[in-house]
């Protein structure tokens, strides 16, 4: 049996509420069907504290094997890097999660706060966060760049705002399972990381066209005006919809790019940056001038269902 332990650190409890909507597999047949035992979790273990810092010994000396370790939330370093502003009896959650990962045969940082910094290392940053293995974009957090865990390998990012509940659990299932599991650029689990939110968005169409809406609320695309994030984002929310029903982008919400290492962004998340009439950042791979010409193009040739806005989304 493979043994799980999870730990808060600068954290809402995202993670900990999304992965309870997971179905493919939920939370109760990940840990029944592949043999899991969860040591610890802050909001569905029921023993008392003690029994937290039994393990938390256990581990450190090396008598409790760990398997999995799981971290939610940004690692608060300061104040002077003491990292007492996040701490537990008067010992900083940072020095627990870094005696933990020593002893992990791996690591996963559950959600963006907890692999790159998240909403608590956004600018002034006074508590100054950082994610477990990365500080934004940059390789190097809490732990250095060149950190391996006891199978070998680095920090494994399951970012988002919160991480999509598959995500979790089916990365988990895979470490459970002795499964390989590549990664990418920035760590995260291909499967969840190769494709962007604009794919599968019912906005598509319009977008194509170039129809854009300037105003919340209507059914055209959000990409031009409104700082949707999607055509730029790397996630699975409109492939696997949350709660297999719905996503931001469908429920008229632009996407915040919050899976991305940079999330928040220093800007207005409701308008879309701009040179003139063409946003400062186009779709992945996209030549602006090529882009740009045939957008124009397309809307010259949008069908007028789509400019009157008679297609729902």
């Amino acid at each position: 049996m493979k043994t799980l332990f999870w730990i808060q650190t600068g954290a809402c409890g995202g993670e900990s509420l999304a992965i309870l909507s997971a179905e493919a597999p939920s939370l109760e047949a990940l840990l029944t069907s592949h043999d899991l035992e969860m040591l610890w979790h802050p909001s569905l273990s029921c023993a008392p504290m003690k029994r937290f810092d039994e393990l938390v010994a256990a581990i450190a000396s090396g008598t409790q094997r760990l398997d999995i370790l799981c971290v939610e939330g940004s690692l608060i370093t300061a104040p002077r890097g003491s990292g007492l502003f996040d701490s537990y009896n008067g010992r900083a959650r940072i020095d627990i999660v870094r005696a933990l990962a020593a002893q992990a045969g791996h690591v996963v940082a559950m959600g963006t706060c907890a692999s790159f910094g998240g909403v608590h290392a956004a600018s002034p940053n006074p508590s100054d966060c950082l994610g477990l293995q990365f500080d934004k974009d940059k390789p190097g957090g809490l732990l250095p760049a060149d950190w391996r865990s006891g199978a070998g390998l680095p920090v494994i990012n399951v970012s988002g705002c919160p991480a999509h509940p598959h995500a979790m659990t089916q990365t988990l299932a895979a470490l459970a399972s002795g499964m390989s599991l590549p990664l990418d650029a920035l760590n995260r689990p291909q499967a969840f990381f190769s494709t962007l939110v604009h794919q599968g968005c019912s906005r598509n169409e319009y977008h194509e066209y170039n129809i854009e809406d300037a105003h919340l609320g209507g059914p055209a695309c959000m990409f031009f005006n409104l700082g949707c994030q999607g055509p730029t984002t790397q996630a699975v929310c409109n492939d696997d919809l949350w709660n297999g029903v719905s996503s931001k982008t469908r429920a008229g919400v632009p996407c915040f790019g919050c899976t991305a290492p940079n999330f928040p962004r220093e800007a207005d998340l409701f308008a879309t940056a701009k040179v003139g009439d063409i946003p400062l950042r186009l779709p992945a791979g996209v030549e602006r001038a090529r882009y740009m010409a045939y957008k124009n193009l397309a809307r010259a040739a949008a069908p007028p269902r789509l400019k009157t806005r008679k297609t729902d989304v």
